[in-house]
């Protein structure tokens, strides 16, 4: 049945991506990347893979469509007449393509038992983490204790992709206060909104602090709570979401996150075990482990939190002087 419902869903994902390459409707694109991104959160939920379905739901789905909306604010809905020939550019996706299906050729059976991946580090992380972190989702320990160096790296990429779309677009100033923008005429979805904010808001802080226990962290809980401020300026305006959350703040908590990161692993150099290690911040191991990942999947969600709303406020102020002009 599980084989069945992958079958569907990528055949769904495949028409999917047939129709965006023959549209000329930019919109209607953004909007197919949408549901593609839906469809793939679908096929890892059906491979048991919930933590990466949540991510590309609120990643792929929710943040990245509205960015996509906000270029094509700037940029037009209608995609330009091409007079250059289709011939290179096939060629060039044929020969790719066929470079990617010879790769797979010799990858193991998918699922098997015997597959190296799940005769590696897999058993390791299986046996051993419930004694040594101590948490009931494993994922988070993997990523968040047994790959913390890694993730450190992840987060380092997230706020030096922040640093690269504001060194181009740059932030709202104080002198836009007055710009009026906004869905403020429409009363039902301000008040759609003002009930649903809130909510959104507590869902990240359970997102947040319940990653060890369940599908979430950092990353996940950034997102969300990006997006409850997303919609505010989507609906109230862009001015007055400033306001609430302004954008020198974005800069200090973006830089704070990657800090409280990075500082987590140099505490435990100063207790006497190695950077990262977390065994060596409480007297129980499985202690220091819990307090070191929930304090870095803070800084993860801080970070990950002020580089989005951050490259939004970027792409919407570009897209308000646009109008302005």
């Amino acid at each position: 049945m599980a084989e069945l419902i992958d079958l569907v869903l990528l055949g769904m994902l495949a028409i999917t991506a047939l129709r965006i390459i023959f549209l000329k409707d930019l919109f209607a694109v953004v909007m197919l990347f949408g549901i593609y991104s839906f469809l793939s959160a679908l096929i890892f939920v059906n491979l048991d893979a919930v933590d990466v379905a949540f991510t590309e739901a609120a990643v792929g789905a929710g943040i990245a469509t509205v960015l996509m909306l906000g270029t094509l604010a700037l940029t037009g809905r209608k995609e330009k007449a091409n007079s250059h020939t289709a011939l290179l550019p096939l060629l060039v996706v044929i020969v790719t393509g066929a470079a990617l299906i010879y790769g797979t050729l010799d990858m193991p059976p998918f699922g098997d038992p015997e597959n190296p991946a799940n005769q590696h580090v897999a058993p390791r992380y299986i046996e051993e983490s419930p004694q040594e972190v101590g948490l009931p989702n494993m994922v988070t320990s993997v990523l968040a204790s047994y790959r913390a160096f890694d993730t450190l790296g992840e987060t380092a990429v997230v706020f030096a992709a922040a640093i690269g779309v504001l060194s181009l677009l740059g932030l709202p100033k104080q002198s836009q206060a007055t710009i009026e923008s906004g869905l403020k005429s429409h009363l039902v979805l301000r008040v759609v909104a003002k009930l649903i904010i809130p909510l959104i808001l507590v869902f990240a802080l359970y997102v947040q602090f319940h990653g060890d226990y369940g599908p979430g962290g950092g990353f996940q809980a950034g997102v969300i709570a990006a997006a409850a401020i997303i919609l505010y300026a989507l609906v109230f305006g862009l001015p007055l979401a400033t306001q609430v959350i302004q954008p020198k703040l974005l800069k200090i908590l973006a830089s704070m996150g990657v800090l409280i990161y990075a500082a987590t692993g140099v505490a435990g150099l100063f207790f006497g075990g190695n950077f990262l290690d977390y065994n060596v911040l409480a007297s129980d191991p499985v202690a220091g482990q819990h307090i070191g990942i929930i304090v870095i999947e803070f800084g993860i969600g801080v970070t990950v939190f002020a580089a989005i709303l951050s490259i939004f406020y970027g792409f919407a102020s570009q897209a308000e002087r646009a109008n302005i002009q």
